[in-house]
């Protein structure tokens, strides 16, 4: 008898339809402008004039070429379903490691890190298959203490979730909703006295993070540390004996003279750590902000994992990001909407998503490589993993550690072998971040792991539950929604010129067109710099010097550059209503684009290219996730925060002055002179980009509040604007 399925995967045919037929029109209007700009157009400009039409026409290949690479993301759409009720009894069901990473307590406050790991230790799995794993990349007295004492309040939160079934696994979201409450006395008097745990386990929190050291002070911070692994609660401090998932700390070894690889180094300590303890044949990473939000994530994932048809290929199950503080308008784009509502299930009817860094279910053996047997010989395993013998012996093992009464005893045992594998020497002169584990070329590691992945042959699913699996907390200021982009950036850039290129690596690797097209837009999505200033300063010198760059309105080529305008507003406004946007979310992420295209992307692609050429050291700055209270409340109320490092905001004001005046005094002068059908698409651009900005105009002008545009930047830019003019005058004469 054939057994029911365990998850199913739907095409989105209509979806797809559309999209193929706008792809096909609007390649005709792009072909159509490169025979105007190739054939017509460059046999009547002036010679002296080349230099501007060779950069306008630059900037339209480059976004011909990233509109051709990001056509293929939703060739083939598809949503999956799962049915959790046809897996396995749980004693058949497999063990699950859980990894979460924080790098320093000032950035990444302990209580939000804690919250996350008590609301995996609630994870509706058995117990004894659950191992959680916190990676303290910074080494902070603080955090260990705060990790012992959740310990503590995990013996009462656990049951308490457990035996009423909550969803909203993480204390302090549970505490600030209502919609977890029933009528029973017992409820309710076991929610209140869960509560006062809670609070004072917040007091104890604050208290030792306000004096900045505990009665518990293990170790400090410093550029030179010592691994620190304890399995937490195995100290005899426990009252309660209540049955809990396995939880441990770890702190790896830090030395400035060898290389830590950021978050891939320390993911990838965590994976060797776990083999020798748990040793879970499937892995869930997530952020330290991004908290569970249903405990029922790990069954779903298991319906992919454990399908008999995808599973022998499938590597990992991604969970979109979801954030509890994104507000109505979103004015910073934090959803990430295009992402994970429109490319990854796009990508999906390819051969699989990208990681995303957090919120996704890994098989281990994708990570060891599909090879490893019980027949290889030691020494070539050494070579790839390193000298560890007890590390060794789990590769080919598929017995899981269970997390009883043995643990302790393990531990004990086996501690400093577990050092050995936590110390900044143990990757020497293996294939650790190379072929092995979580990849270093770039320091966004998810990105380039996944491409090496599914180049390998490989597959990935994305599940996108009605209920959020996983809720994280969203950039609400300008500020660091530009610092966290640039970082991004830079890794992709890194990726984007190095041997991995996706267009010619994955070609070569035989991974399919659609899904290399697919990589090879996101890695090129910091280009956008290029065109996004060519187009924000070029048309507008030429304008106010009287130099045509577009056919005139009368001109039957005038409606080539208007079909691709309005094809491409319109579509990207289809896929927004389409999939639950409105015209506000539309607008917001139009601006968000312009805005990232002249800082990010271009301070993120300069970073990758002075890497490249070893004028800098190889830098990752976590993003900021304490809350400033101001900041928070303009980002609710849709009024953006300038409140940002000169060198983010500068570029911007002045580029919006520099429309300003453009459009001013060219307006002005094509009308005076009689030349508005010649200059009419100049003329439109500056208006548009002071349209779409006009956030930016209101923070330089209108606004006093202390978000608004300090007036250093406003002079500062005005000085650069005057340079710019001053600077195109002399080009053309």
């Amino acid at each position: 008898m054939e057994t029911l399925p365990l998850q199913e995967c739907r095409v989105h045919k209509n979806s797809a339809i559309i999209h193929r037929t706008h792809t096909l029109l609007h390649s005709i209007f792009v072909l159509s402008m490169f025979y105007y700009r190739l054939i017509i157009n460059l046999n009547t400009i002036p010679l002296s004039f080349f230099p501007y039409w060779l950069l306008i026409f630059t900037s339209e290949l480059i976004l011909s070429f990233l509109w051709l690479l990001n056509s293929a993301d939703i060739w083939a759409p598809v949503s999956r379903s799962v049915f959790p009720e046809r897996l396995p009894p749980e004693d058949e069901l497999p063990a699950i490691d859980v990894f979460v990473s924080t790098a320093d307590p000032k950035t990444e406050p302990p209580l939000g890190v804690m919250n996350t790991i008590l609301s995996v230790l609630a994870l509706n799995y058995p117990i004894e298959k659950l191992s959680v794993y916190l990676s303290d990349d910074g080494g902070s007295n603080l955090t260990f203490y705060a990790i012992n004492e959740t310990w503590k309040f995990a013996e009462f939160w656990v049951p308490f979730c457990r035996k009423f079934e909550i969803k909203r696994t993480c204390p302090e979201a549970y505490f600030q909703g209502v919609d977890e409450i029933n009528s029973s006395k017992e409820f309710l008097q076991e929610r209140e006295n869960i509560q006062k745990e809670y609070l004072d386990f917040k007091e104890r929190l604050k208290k030792a993070q306000e004096n900045e050291e505990t009665e518990d002070t293990i170790f400090h911070f410093g550029p030179n540390r010592d691994t620190v692994i304890e399995i937490i609660g195995q100290r005899g401090k426990n009252s309660r004996k209540v049955k809990l998932p396995l939880l441990v700390y770890v702190s790896r070894e830090k030395n400035p003279a060898h290389p830590h690889h950021f978050k891939a180094g320390a993911l990838n300590v965590l994976l060797r750590v776990s083999g020798i303890i748990s040793n879970s044949p499937y892995i869930l990473i997530l952020d330290c902000d991004m908290h569970s939000n249903d405990p029922s994530s790990a069954r779903q994932a298991m319906c992919f994992h454990l399908d008999p048809k995808i599973s022998p290929s499938l590597a990992f199950v991604q969970f979109p990001q979801r954030f509890h503080n994104v507000s109505k308008n979103d004015i910073y784009d934090s959803a990430l909407r295009a992402i994970f509502v429109v490319k990854w299930p796009g990508m999906d009817g390819l051969i699989g998503p990208i990681l995303s860094g957090t919120c996704f279910y890994m098989k281990r053996k994708a990570l060891y490589g599909a090879g490893i047997h019980k027949d290889m010989d030691i020494s070539e395993l050494k070579k790839c993993f390193g000298s560890s013998n007890e590390f060794l012996n789990t590769l080919t093992s598929t017995n899981h550690k269970q997390n009883g009464s043995g643990i302790k005893e393990f531990a004990d045992n086996k501690i400093q072998e577990a050092k050995i594998l936590a110390s900044c020497t143990y990757e020497m002169d293996s294939q650790w971040g190379n072929q092995i584990g979580f990849l270093y070329h770039s320091v966004t590691e998810d990105y380039f792991t996944s491409f090496i992945l599914h180049c390998k042959g490989w597959r990935s699913v994305f599940y996108n539950p009605t209920r959020p699996a996983f809720l994280g907390s969203a950039t609400t200021n300008l500020n660091d929604t530009l610092v966290q982009g640039t970082r991004w950036s830079s890794g992709l850039t890194e990726v984007l010129f190095s041997r991995f290129c996706p267009l010619i690596y994955g070609l070569i690797s035989r991974m399919p067109l659609l899904e290399c097209m697919c990589y090879a837009y996101l890695a090129s999505q910091p280009l956008y710099c290029l065109p996004a200033w060519f187009l924000a300063i070029i048309p507008q010198l030429c304008l106010l010097n009287g130099i045509p760059i577009y056919p005139k309105v009368s001109s039957p080529w005038f409606m080539v550059y208007l079909l691709l305008f309005l094809s491409t507003l319109g579509k990207y406004l289809w896929d927004v209503v389409h999939t639950g946007g409105t015209m506000r979310t539309w607008w917001n992420e139009w601006r968000v684009w312009m805005i990232k295209s002249i800082t990010a992307y271009f301070y993120g692609s300069l970073d990758a290219i002075l890497k490249l050429f070893g004028f800098r050291k190889a830098s990752f700055l976590p993003t900021n996730k304490v809350v400033d209270n101001e900041q928070l409340k303009r980002y609710q109320m849709g009024i953006y925060d300038f409140q940002a490092s000169k060198m983010l905001i500068v570029p911007l004001v002045t580029l919006v002055t520099l429309n300003m005046v453009s459009f001013v005094l060219g307006s002005a002068k094509v009308i005076f002179e009689g030349r508005l059908s010649d200059l009419f698409g100049q003329v439109f651009i500056s208006f548009f980009i002071l349209v779409v900005n006009y956030p930016i105009i209101e923070g330089m002008i209108f606004r006093k509040d202390k978000g608004s545009v300090p007036l250093s930047v406003t002079l500062l830019s005005i000085f650069f604007c005057i340079l710019l003019l001053f600077l195109g005058s002399i080009f053309v004469m």
